[in-house]
């Protein structure tokens, strides 16, 4: 008998059946050991689309809202029908008595795994593989502890949850706002919410009144001090003469303290995004996908983690693994770093996985081989573990006070003792802000007298809220809702580690959020579409706090603490009550971008056909509808397509022609294009002949 193990991805099964002993390669699965490994190929099955449901749903009404399906219905994707089948077949067969769930160790890889398992109708014991490194030991070493499946039921459940609360918000929400406005509008329940936030941060941006204000600056010898910012120039002048007048500045106050600063933690995904993002430039998605890479490799550990912590029975390996990797990348190899194994060991900050951190394998492994954006962000995860179990930076941090002409002005310095564990790092090569990078003062007592080198008038400006940034978003998008959540929440904001960069995507993807500019962390800037669809969305679908609370209540399902079905049911009363009671924002259609003139509903799903650069396209962006006006079909029978023909088809679906050229024999004809389409929506001409003409005979598609 042998045991069937179904892994996420190809590569993923190959490594597994290397440690199973499965070699033998067949079709869509590897089989050798007792053992046989397939995969995945992501999600194989998914969510139905609304046509599913009835026929009535292909068109997008307003009168068909809201759309909230009693018995939820399943599709295999079209483009994995065939891994699909290879999978139903290897459960089936009679030689396999059992089956390991070897998908990622998390929500997506749980249901992943348990919608192809049911689709297929599979009533055979399950096991759950749940380890957090593709390391041959820690492979062997979770197949020789493997969990029943159903430990992992509710997690499944919570799963089953949001994509199905996804999908309700998804669907209900773009058909309405789309029907309401025009063109497409992608409306989600992460989504929208996060575009709420930066289109909130430009409209601040775009509000603010600079203001000047003024500073007067002593410069004794070795340091400068800084008074009040003043509004008036005026003002400030007349204190800068009084300054110079006098000449010298009295000690009021000296005091000098020791500090120390903390090592930064290790990387849960999303700080090891945001450091990506500030120091190399990387989309969170981009990090995201270099790091799935390098734990398929085996070089670091499972990346769609949110703790930055270790367990406790991982201490013992610490010492080894730090020396390990200051050698194999060059961190002061000559001097072992010291390693502090406490200050990231916190079993019960560890939820499904612990934090990122460097393999083992890595001290064999060929890195020459790596791509430059693999090997820099292994370098980012290799340098934070030898920071975060290095020694606390030491400094002193002297505070000073100085009167001038009775005006006070302030100075503060910094003098590090110890650099700790900042001598492998400098400020930019972590995520805490450094604040204190003023430069030493020199040993002051109180009631001295210091001459003034310069006394100087500084004129600056206050300056808007700086725009997003991948790096800022990820954080605002993690402590969203945040102040109104209980202290001992585990995971709060909007999304996941493991779906932030997607959602990021997705906004950038629709048309609602565009880069702009050429640093390494490119700014998140609203589009005109962007803009007007967070003018129109109603509070309660883009609030962060409620999505947030979304996600804890999602949290509470995995742990068994709250009901899937009242989640389910607070989902649909809210989609629900949103489309009946919800008001057209008036004068915001003439705002959205690059809709021309309608000329029709599409012929395919029902959605307005507008004019654009290029031609003739569905507002309905799942829709493949588009008749262009360079159309290839038109060309070749010696026709153009123009707006008065194009809206003909779409209304009547089919237009007379006089004199079309047969590019065969150069004759002309008479005839009816007539419009259909094909199954995905695209546009398919055939033609019907007017044989009171000589013509090329016949009918053509």
């Amino acid at each position: 008998m042998s045991k069937l193990v179904i892994c996420e991805k190809p590569s993923v099964a190959q490594s597994i059946g290397k440690v199973l002993g499965a070699s033998k390669r067949c079709d869509g699965y590897l089989e050798g050991g007792g053992y046989l490994v397939s995969w995945c190929v992501g999600h194989l099955v998914e969510l139905a689309q609304p046509e599913a449901y009835g026929e009535t749903y292909a068109k997008w009404r307003l009168e068909d809202l809201p759309i909230l399906p009693e018995k939820w219905r399943y599709q295999v994707s079209p483009s994995t029908k065939k891994q699909f089948q290879i999978l139903k077949e290897l459960m089936s067969r009679e030689d396999v008595a059992s089956i390991v769930e070897a998908t990622d160790a998390g929500r997506e890889g749980e249901l992943i795994f348990r919608l192809v398992y049911h689709q297929c109708k599979c009533k055979k014991p399950f096991e759950r593989l749940w380890i957090s490194s593709m390391e041959d030991a820690a492979i062997r070493e979770g197949f020789a502890s493997l969990r029943p499946g159903t430990e992992y039921d509710a997690l499944y459940e919570a799963a089953l949850c949001r994509e199905r609360a996804d999908w309700i918000v998804g669907i209900n929400a773009t058909r309405l706002f789309s029907c309401k406005y025009g063109p497409t509008l992608n409306v989600g329940r992460v989504m929208t919410p996060t575009l709420a936030m930066v289109c909130d941060r430009e409209t601040a941006i775009s509000g603010f009144q600079s203001e000047p204000f003024y500073t007067v600056q002593l410069v004794p010898e070795g340091f400068a001090a800084n008074g009040e910012r003043m509004k008036e120039k005026t003002e400030a002048e007349k204190v800068v003469e009084e300054c110079r007048m006098a000449g010298t500045a009295t000690v009021v106050k000296a005091e000098r303290r020791d500090r120390t600063e903390k090592p930064p933690a290790l990387y849960d995904l999303t700080s090891l995004q945001r450091d990506a993002n500030r120091q190399l430039g990387f989309t969170a998605q981009q990090t995201l996908d270099y790091t799935q890479s390098l734990y398929e490799k085996k070089l670091v550990t499972y990346p769609r983690t949110d703790s930055r912590y270790l367990t406790e029975d991982m201490a013992g390996m610490l010492p080894g693994l730090v020396g390990m990797v200051q050698k194999k990348r060059g961190i002061s190899p000559d001097a072992p770093a010291p390693v502090n194994a406490a200050q990231v060991i916190n079993g019960k900050k560890v939820t499904d996985h612990h934090a990122i951190i460097p393999t083992k394998t890595l001290e064999s492994a060929d890195l020459a081989a790596l791509p430059s954006g693999e090997l820099a962000v292994l370098d980012l995860i290799a340098l934070r573990l030898v920071c975060a179990v290095g020694d606390p930076c030491r400094y002193s941090e002297t505070a000073v006070t100085l009167e001038c002409a009775g005006h006070q002005f302030k100075a503060k310095g910094k003098t590090v003792t110890d650099p700790g564990w900042r001598a492998y790092a400098t400020a930019a090569s972590t995520d805490e802000k450094d604040g204190d990078d003023a430069p030493p003062i020199p040993a002051l007592s109180e009631d001295a007298e210091l001459p003034l080198a310069k006394v100087e008038l500084k004129e600056g400006k206050t300056t808007p809220p700086k725009r997003f940034t991948e790096d800022t978003l990820l954080q605002s998008m993690e402590a969203a809702g945040a102040e109104e959540m209980p202290e001992d929440v585990e995971r709060k904001g909007i999304g996941t580690p493991a779906t932030r960069a997607a959602i990021i995507e997705k906004l950038v993807q629709k048309g609602f959020v565009e880069r702009k500019g050429d640093k390494k962390a490119k700014a998140l800037v609203p589009t005109d579409k962007g803009r007007a669809l967070a003018a129109v969305v109603p509070e309660q679908i883009q609030s962060p706090t409620m999505t947030a609370e979304w996600e804890e209540k999602l949290l509470g399902i995995e742990k068994g603490g709250y009901a899937p079905d009242d989640f389910m049911r607070e989902i649909a009363g809210m989609v629900t009550d949103l489309v009946k009671n919800y008001e057209t924002v008036k004068g915001v259609q003439m705002d959205m971008p690059g809709k021309g003139m309608v000329i029709g509903s599409c012929p395919h799903c029902g959605a307005d056909v507008a004019e654009r650069d290029k031609g003739w396209f569905c507002a309905n962006r799942e829709c493949r509808f588009v008749l262009w006006k360079d159309n290839a079909y038109f060309k070749k029978i010696g026709k153009h397509l123009t707006a008065g023909m194009a809206e003909k088809l779409v209304k009547e679906g089919r237009i007379k022609l006089k004199d079309c050229k047969s590019q065969r024999t150069g004759r002309t004809y008479n005839a009816d294009v007539l419009l259909t389409t094909e199954e995905d929506g695209r546009a398919k001409f055939q033609m019907e002949f007017d044989n009171s003409k000589n013509n090329s005979g016949g009918k053509k598609n």
